[in-house]
């Protein structure tokens, strides 16, 4: 799929899933993407909302994303794994739900440069609970980024809750170059 049409999906699964505009800070209104973002849990790929059971997803999904046109080969990427639905869509106060944050991505595949800054920790809805919205936001970084898990906060439960994340992308000049999302559900959810 070309870059455009993959924008045009993109743009309308996000609006349909109401995660722009304003929504979701993290995402401007104008957004289009500059890379695609591949995001998959064994056979099972991510594609714009499509649902996965908790189950589904226990382990780190492998990701790839595709060089952006006219950006220098050796730029490196943070890729961020968030929830804005926690602890559930109709009240989501610990939203966003901090899940993984990698830094350091090369769209070659090559992971020698990539850092571990919060280790993954799989969706997890309460069956009782609607299906929540799962952010992959993959950002380019600012030349000399080079943070620690302490600057992104820490691994416990409670310390991943209400991740103010558009303040932490603005603090460390991260630029917003592709996107992809699921639903997640609990695996005795029923619709």
């Amino acid at each position: 799929m070309s870059l455009a049409a993959h924008a045009q999906d993109l743009s309308a699964s996000l609006a349909k899933a109401g995660l722009v505009p304003g929504s979701a800070p993290l995402i401007p209104d104008a957004f289009t993407p500059s890379t695609q973002v591949t995001v998959s849990f064994g056979e099972k790929v991510v594609q714009l909302g499509n649902l996965f059971r908790a189950s589904e997803c226990k382990t780190a999904p492998s990701v790839e994303f595709t060089a952006e046109q006219g950006v220098d080969a050796s730029k490196r990427y943070t890729l961020l794994l968030v929830d804005p639905d926690a602890p559930t869509p109709d009240e989501p106060k610990f939203a966003y739900w901090r899940h993984w944050v990698l830094s350091g991505l090369a769209p070659s595949g090559d992971s020698d440069s990539k850092k571990v800054l919060t280790e993954y920790l799989g969706p997890g809805p309460k069956d009782e609970s609607k299906p929540h919205r799962y952010l992959y936001l993959l950002f380019r970084e600012p030349e000399g980024f080079n943070l620690k898990k302490e600057d992104v906060g820490g691994e416990e439960f409670v310390e991943r809750r209400s991740f103010k994340a558009a303040e932490w992308v603005d603090k460390y000049g991260l630029v917003l170059v592709g996107v992809n999302w699921m639903l997640g559900a609990g695996d005795g959810w029923t619709s």
